[in-house]
């Protein structure tokens, strides 16, 4: 350890601020800083927390704790890493995850390169999740929070060993509801302020419409097929569409349809039962190992194909090019590309890739 100066990204929300005065209490020189992804006020319509009354609230806990805040305006990062990844990711008729960039690109790519401006050698977050070192392999390790509940080591699995050996996650041995007892009993008015359960960049949870404001001459209607390809309807852009989706098809059959498959190359979109959205293989693509160079296939490990999902036992096989083909034990639901498959083993994250192709 070369100082015990910390910069905690703080929201303005229960956990960031809970970080903060946990670090202060251990002896920590705790910097608040503020990152402002939606520029000056009244720059837009579409602002979350971070972006307007959540800086608000950290400078106001920031105040209160004594420390020295700062806002950073991310603006254009954030449209570049994001966004831009966001609505690519759409159109390309993938499903995408902008939480894991933001973290990996923004909060420990962008404000590690601020730290260091400040002279800070490491990042502190909200997050329910912990790190440690291992003194055998020499690498740094990420394991869930103990907060089972509210474990969120799946959206720091692509965090390097270099990210890792600055983060603290101060909460990562704590429960939740022991985070907001803290802030009450401190007198914090934050201390019941609702988590938001949405996007951060769309408030109203309307992606759609997020979507056709921004890559409407990508979106083009097309036909809705079934497995055997009669064609049963017509979609309205294959943005608006994900694996294991049943509600917006506006087709009648008698029984549900579910979106099985997405062809972006013919702009189709095929549906089937619900049995037909199970598989069980997968090609993993950039996978960020951990806690080792390279996986074994011996490895007796489980995995997640978004945040909710039961993980399930697999078998991994290395391909070139950082590639992982992935087997479930069993049939899973809706594996969708886009998405990230994050792989354990007991408490510890052994890594993540994304979802790039699935196998029938």
């Amino acid at each position: 350890m070369t100082s015990k100066r910390v910069i905690v990204a703080m929201s303005g929300g229960v956990d960031s601020t809970i970080a903060a005065i946990i670090l202060k209490e251990e002896g920590w020189e705790v910097i608040g800083v503020n990152l402002n992804f939606f520029g000056s006020p009244g720059a837009g319509e579409r602002r979350n927390d971070i972006g307007s009354d959540g800086g608000e609230d950290a400078r106001q806990v920031a105040q209160e704790l004594r420390i020295p805040f700062y806002v950073f305006n991310v603006e254009k990062e954030f449209q570049k890493e994001v966004i831009d990844y966001f609505c690519g990711e759409y159109c390309r008729g993938r499903t995408p995850n902008p939480c894991i960039i933001c973290n990996q690109k923004l909060k420990f790519g962008i404000l590690r390169k601020k730290a260091k401006f400040l002279n800070a050698d490491y990042i502190a977050t909200g997050h329910y999740a912990r790190v440690e070192y291992d003194n055998v392999s020499k690498r740094y390790l990420l394991k869930k929070g103990l907060d089972t509940k509210k474990d969120q080591s799946y959206f720091l699995s692509f965090l390097r060993q270099d990210q890792l050996g600055s983060a603290l996650f101060p909460l990562g041995s704590y429960l939740k509801n022991k985070t907001r007892k803290m802030a009450q009993k401190l007198g914090l008015k934050i201390y019941d302020k609702p988590e938001s359960q949405e996007i951060c960049f769309i408030p109203d949870n309307n992606y759609r419409m997020f979507l056709k404001e921004r890559c409407s001459g990508e979106i083009m209607p097309g036909p809705i097929v079934d497995i055997r390809g009669e064609v049963l309807g017509e979609h309205r852009g294959i943005p608006f569409y994900t694996i294991g989706q049943r509600r917006g098809l506006g087709i009648a059959r008698g029984f549900p349809l579910y979106v099985i498959a997405i062809d972006r190359g013919k702009n189709k979109i095929i549906v089937g039962e619900k049995k037909d959205t199970y598989r069980v293989e997968f090609i993993a693509s950039e996978v960020n190992w951990i806690g080792r160079d390279k996986i074994d296939p011996s490895l007796k490990i489980k995995a997640k194909i978004r945040y909710n999902h039961h993980e399930g036992e697999v078998m991994v096989t290395p391909l070139p090019h950082g590639r992982t083909k992935v087997i479930f034990e069993k049939p899973q639901l809706a594996i969708t590309p886009g998405q990230a498959a994050v792989f354990y083993q007991g408490d510890e994250v052994v890594g993540g890739g994304w979802i790039e192709e699935v196998r029938n």
